[in-house]
């Protein structure tokens, strides 16, 4: 399937996401690959992770861009060469990418159970709001999850906890926004933020 979703955040924003249906080898034919983007394909262990890869691609293109013109810092940050800034996720059969004039971060997040038994490692002021008895408790820890790692994206700081340093302001998840903070190093960060929820995935991206 092509494009599954297209958000103009605003005049500047915009996110597109892939669901991904194709085959490895219909995701692979009409892609003009740097050498090394191929080696990364060749060299990943999971056709799942390979068709993430390509769909992201496919993703550039709907935004008039090829792979050439995608490269990555020292902390593996994405960024575009003309200048414009870019964050970029896969999750199972879904991808996402974020394109800005702005520093961006996006983060799409299947809905699983199990978050709840790690979310000690990545909420603290959170759980002030959070009721664990409420039926969209998985819900919302993945929207905070998504949240939190598309601010550590944004952000490509070593150092950084998502615990400590990121804070998510309570919401509800019909409103689809919030404020988060980022508290780091004597310094505070303000971000807007806004999630959508598909086919029991959540994507959750922040803009400053």
């Amino acid at each position: 399937m092509p494009l599954y979703k297209s958000i103009s955040v605003n005049s500047q924003t915009t996110v597109k996401i892939w669901k991904i249906e194709e085959s490895y080898n219909a995701l692979l034919e009409p892609l003009d690959l740097k050498s090394n983007s191929l080696e990364r394909v060749l060299g990943m262990k999971s056709e799942l992770h390979q068709r993430g890869f390509l769909s992201v691609r496919h993703l550039l293109r709907e935004f008039g861009y090829t792979d050439q013109d995608l490269y990555y810092d020292n902390n593996g940050k994405p960024h575009l060469k003309d200048g414009k800034h870019i964050s970029i996720t896969h999750s199972f059969t879904f991808s996402g990418v974020i394109v800005s004039d702005n520093e961006v971060g996006i983060d799409i997040e299947k809905q699983r159970d199990k978050i709840g038994i790690i979310a000690h490692k990545f909420v603290d002021y959170e759980f002030d709001y959070l009721d664990k008895n409420a039926e969209d408790y998985i819900r919302k820890l993945t929207v905070i999850w998504g949240i939190k790692e598309s601010l550590y994206k944004l952000f490509a700081t070593p150092g950084m906890l998502f615990r400590e340093h990121f804070l998510v302001i309570p919401f509800m998840i019909k409103h689809s926004e919030t404020v988060a903070w980022i508290d780091y190093k004597d310094k505070k960060y303000r971000y807007n933020t806004a999630f959508l929820e598909f086919e029991g995935f959540t994507c959750a991206y922040v803009v400053p």
